[in-house]
Formats: C-alpha cells, structure tokens, sequence
C-alpha cells in the first residue's frame, strides 16, 4: 500500500497542496490541517485522530477508517460509503457533517457528540446502540436502517418514519418523538 508511519503528529499542514503520501497511518493526530478536496484514497487510518481539521469534499474510496475520532472538523459532503468496510469504525465530537453520505454503513456503537448533521443519507445503515448527543439531524435520512437501542433523547430536529426501520429499544425524549409521528402530519400541541 505504501508508507508506514506511526505516532506522528501533523500540525497546520495543507494537504490541499502537497497531497498526504498514500499509506497506512497508525496512533497519528492531525490536527487543523486542511484536506479540502483532497483524495484520501486506498490510505488506512489506524487509532488516528483528526482535530479542528477542513476535510469537506474529501475522497475516501477504499480508504480504511479503523477506530478514527473526529473533533471540532469541518467534514461536508463526504461519502463515507465509499470507505473500505474492514474493522470500520468512526466517532465525531463537535463535527459539521452536513450533506454527507453513509449509505449501508455499518455505525454499531458509534457516537456523535453535539455535531450537526443536516441532510445526511444514513439510508441502510446499522446504528445499533448508536449515540446522538445533542445532535442536530435536520433534513436527514433514516431509510431500512437497524436503530436498534440507538440513543436519540437529545438529538433535535429528527425526522425517522417507525414504519421504515427497526427501532426496538431505541430510545427518544418527549420533545423529540414527534419527529417520529411527521409522515403523519400530526398537529402536536
């Protein structure tokens, strides 16, 4: 595949420019670099965490995310499907992930932490024990998706039909569960 680099911490780097050298990465902090546009492709992250980073419109096609914490990152329009399914797992914290896409994703056990998530595409994904805390979900998707015990009691501004997902044991606030109830067109008062 490439490089090998381990416990490497990248600071103000632009990857826009010079492009991140294909390979594996593992235990690595990025931190407020901008990857703006830039192919992350076939590159394994292994254990990495990216902070304060521009990764909006990056290409992930077969790139390994492996136990990969995003914090404070700007991460608009990415197709984490393209991503390589293997050992994939991610979490965000204070994340802008607006326009994304996770179709068919598998998210079990995955938190995202006070991030906003605005006309995102979870179409077919596991969210199972999945975590929205204080997460902002306007004009997002949940088609087929297993939210098994996911936690939404925090989340806002959600809209998932019962009807079209398998939601057994998850959990919602009284404020939010009319987001479960729109396709009814249900005055709530």
């Amino acid at each position: 595949m490439g490089n090998y680099i381990e416990e490497e911490v990248f600071k103000n780097e632009d990857f826009t420019k010079d492009r991140i050298e294909k390979g594996d990465y593992e235990l690595c902090t990025f931190e407020q670099c901008d990857f703006s546009g830039s192919s992350l492709s076939n590159t394994r992250f292994i254990e990495c965490e990216f902070i304060n980073c521009n990764l909006s419109a990056i290409h992930f096609s077969d790139a390994g995310l492996q136990d990969v914490h995003f914090k404070d990152c700007k991460i608009l329009g990415v197709h984490f499907d393209e991503c390589s399914e293997f050992l994939f797992k991610v979490g965000f914290e204070n994340c802008q992930l607006s326009h994304s896409t996770f179709l068919s994703n598998k998210l079990t056990n995955t938190q995202f932490t006070a991030c906003k998530i605005e006309g995102v595409d979870f179409s077919n994904c596991n969210l199972k024990l999945a975590s929205f805390e204080e997460c902002d979900l306007q004009a997002s998707t949940f088609t087929n998706c297993v939210l098994e015990k996911a936690d939404f009691r925090n989340a806002y501004n959600l809209s998932i039909d019962p009807e079209q997902n398998k939601m057994k044991g998850a959990k919602f606030s009284y404020q939010n569960v009319i987001g479960l109830l729109e396709k009814h067109k249900i005055s709530v008062e």
